[in-house]
């Protein structure tokens, strides 16, 4: 896989949710530029081409669309948030919130550092298949991210 256009980073440490995600993307063709990294630290080392991929030539330019779980092992999605939303060159990429947490604390916690949505992921397969298929057609056909 090119690492250096990616359109969606999808960040999930659970492998069965993050291959219902990544098959109902291919499904409908929105996963042709998908990275999937299985933790928080990954996902920070490849937004900002750290760590094993210090060698990412395209650095500068984030991905279209971060689908970020909250719990998570090594650093947790809201401190990644934290670091995509803190950082002048990667503040305005669209990061949505895909967790099962209904916690009121992270839901408010994610939208104050500047989540731009965020979903509960469904626990019924067909929901869960139709809510990703929404979730790509919007975010990566449909939004006009700025220039």
């Amino acid at each position: 896989m090119d690492h250096n256009s990616i359109d969606l980073l999808l960040v999930e440490d659970n492998l069965h949710d993050a291959e219902l995600t990544i098959r109902e993307l291919q499904k409908h063709n929105l996963a042709n530029h998908l990275y999937h990294a299985t933790d928080g630290e990954e996902a920070l080392d490849f937004i900002f081409a750290t760590g094993k991929f210090a060698s990412r030539r395209n650095a500068a330019l984030p991905p279209k669309l971060v689908l970020l779980d909250i719990k998570m092992p090594k650093i947790n999605g809201i401190e990644v948030l934290k670091a995509i939303k803190g950082n002048e060159e990667t503040k305005s990429t669209p990061v949505v919130i895909l967790t099962s947490s209904r916690e009121d604390p992270d839901i408010q916690a994610c939208y104050d550092l500047g989540a731009n949505s965020y979903i509960l992921k469904p626990v019924n397969f067909e929901k869960f298949a139709e809510a990703i298929k929404n979730l790509g057609f919007y975010w990566l056909l449909l939004n006009q991210p700025p220039v």
